[in-house]
């Protein structure tokens, strides 16, 4: 059990699952969706344009790796380099300064789940207001600073830590997201217990993160771990972070034998193929995994390892596409993905309007998924072609080009909402 278990857990388990879900894809035997490969050059076509237009002719080594950086810079605002700079006054050295945007961007990215379509933050002390990834970003930076997150709120311990994110109530988050009858926000309370857990877990980790339960601490770990060959290796950091965030999900998520396995769902079509696809066992040959959540995190930690420290990272192909709306609306958008009549019919159903609506354990968002992480590895491939000898890091084409690209799809198709063109019911934890 524990080698099925492990295996679900892994970075290599979400591409090879995948790729059984893309061979039943080739041979037309998805359950829900039907593939239409030759659109995927039209995709690829509009990826490419969309970095070209913002980085080209020359400037695409300027490309930001994927992560919650950018998010915090919304409205060309430099928040992370105002704190950072006052940080500095207050004499915190570079590792001090990671270590504190660790506590930040760990927090933030774990609230960073759908918002819906009718929430929006209006910042402090202005008149801009900010929706989704973006607003959340900088709601949980005016948290962050109000010590929301830490234990003492006079700012002598860390910015965040075990017993805050343990203690945090409800409403203190809604009244940091402005949260009102007017201005709701899909799955409050389930982000609140995120945190809750979150900090639970911090606490029963001390050997990583302190008796604090600081998330900061692991910038200690890792460079510890670096010592010899002054590069951090991806696979300890995910391990570490698997072990930090599986307990916290919400109880009603995928298990086998009694154990989660995060955000990992059974698939019909991998049931269907179950056989000799793999050698681990029945419990897993029906499982698809993504831990979307933990791979965002992943890559927005990344970041400033790099940029405060100078530390290089190993192993950093084996990290996928993240399996959300915005990567897999845009295949459906450019129609290289399409739902077949009977899921069509169920999700207009449940909606009552023009989107088809599923939850998001659903067999076809669960489908939609796998197909996500299989599109955005061919496009890679099919853009890099594209880009006259210019190599992107999947990092950079997940900023760059797929996110942003189903981003602009979505607000041109469906400018009122920007919405996706199917659906999630989101539960605060998954998207």
């Amino acid at each position: 059990m524990g080698t099925n278990i492990e295996y679900l857990l892994s970075l290599r388990a979400i591409r090879e699952r995948a790729a059984i879900v893309g061979d039943a894809a080739e041979a037309g035997q998805l359950n829900h969706f039907d593939l239409h490969g030759d659109r995927m050059d039209d995709v690829a076509d509009y990826v490419t344009s969309v970095i070209k237009r913002d980085f080209g002719p020359d400037k695409f080594d300027s490309i930001p790796p994927h992560g919650r950086w950018q998010h915090f810079e919304v409205g060309n605002v430099p928040r992370i380099a105002h704190i950072m700079h006052n940080w500095k006054k207050d004499g915190c050295d570079d590792l001090e300064t990671t270590r504190r945007l660790v506590d930040l961007f760990f927090v933030s990215v774990l609230l960073d789940a759908g918002a819906g379509d009718r929430w929006c933050y209006t910042e402090p002390g202005t008149d801009k207001k900010y929706e989704r990834s973006e607003g959340i970003a900088v709601a949980s930076l005016y948290m962050f600073n109000s010590l929301a997150f830490a234990t003492d709120k006079d700012a002598r311990g860390p910015l965040v830590d075990g017993n805050g994110l343990k203690q945090l109530k409800t409403n203190a988050l809604e009244e940091g997201f402005q949260i009102s009858d007017h201005n709701p926000m899909l799955g409050i309370e389930s982000r609140a217990d995120l945190l809750r857990s979150l900090g639970r877990s911090l606490l029963a980790h001390s050997d990583v993160f302190g008796d604090e339960g600081r998330p900061g601490n692991l910038v200690d770990q890792m460079v510890k771990s670096a010592h010899e060959t002054s590069k951090l290796d991806i696979m300890i950091f995910w391990d570490i972070l698997q072990s930090l965030l599986i307990p916290i999900w919400p109880k009603d998520r995928t298990t086998i034998g009694g154990h989660p396995i995060g955000d990992a769902w059974p698939l019909e079509v991998l049931q269907r193929q179950a056989g000799s696809s793999t050698p681990y066992g029945s419990d897993v040959e029906s499982i698809q995994p993504f831990h979307k959540l933990t791979q965002w995190l992943t890559y927005s930690l990344m970041v400033p390892f790099q940029r405060i420290l100078g530390l290089h990272w190993t192993n950093t192909e084996s990290l996928t596409a993240l399996a959300e709306y915005r990567n897999g609306g845009l295949f459906v958008d450019l129609g290289a993905l399409s739902l077949k009549k009977e899921a069509l019919e169920r999700g207009l159903k449940a909606s009552g309007g023009p989107l088809p609506l599923f939850e998001a354990g659903d067999d076809v968002i669960v489908e939609w998924r796998a197909m996500t992480l299989v599109l955005i590895d061919k496009l890679y491939s099919m853009i890099l072609s594209r880009m006259g000898g210019v190599h992107l890091t999947m990092a950079q084409l997940l900023e760059a080009g797929t996110w942003k690209s189903g981003r602009e799809i979505a607000a041109e198709r469906r400018p009122e909402t920007k919405s996706s063109p199917i659906v999630i019911q989101s539960d605060g934890t998954v998207f």
